[in-house]
């Protein structure tokens, strides 16, 4: 709630004089999102109106009928994050893929080693598990 005394005490603010310099500098800076144009406008004692008139006449990213599609930083960071991950899966899906063509590979020459086919076919069912024990290899 603003008092008696700050009103006097801004009625009393003296007209100053920035120097382009230092105005260019500070647009620069706001332009990096070094400081915002708050900031400048609590630290230098100036209306933020001012400070905009300042990016408005020295800011090429803030020209006036310009219209500049501002996306939040957050979405940015969110953006970036699910790149990064995108990119790791894809690597481990390459990684499983050379896995499995290893492994397909392996099969292979087991099969051809010892002439017992490993692969399942197509047409047949899987087992059950539960069958008959032949005498021979039962208790042996």
């Amino acid at each position: 709630m603003a008092t008696l005394e700050a009103y006097r005490d801004r009625k009393s603010r003296q007209n100053r004089y920035f120097s382009e310099s230092f105005r260019k500098k500070k647009v620069r800076e706001i332009e990096r999102n070094q400081t915002t144009v708050r900031e400048v406008s609590k630290e230098y004692d100036v209306s933020t109106t001012s400070v905009y008139k300042w990016l408005y006449k020295y800011s090429k990213l803030y020209q006036r009928d310009l219209k500049q599609v501002v996306e939040p930083m957050s979405d940015t960071r969110k953006i970036k994050a699910l790149q990064e991950k995108i990119k790791e899966l894809e690597q481990l899906v390459g990684q499983k893929q050379i896995m499995l063509e290893f492994y397909e590979k392996m099969m292979d020459l087991a099969e051809q080693e010892y002439g017992i086919p490993f692969k399942k076919k197509r047409g047949s069912t899987p087992s059950s598990g539960i069958g008959r024990i032949d005498r021979n290899t039962a208790g042996q």
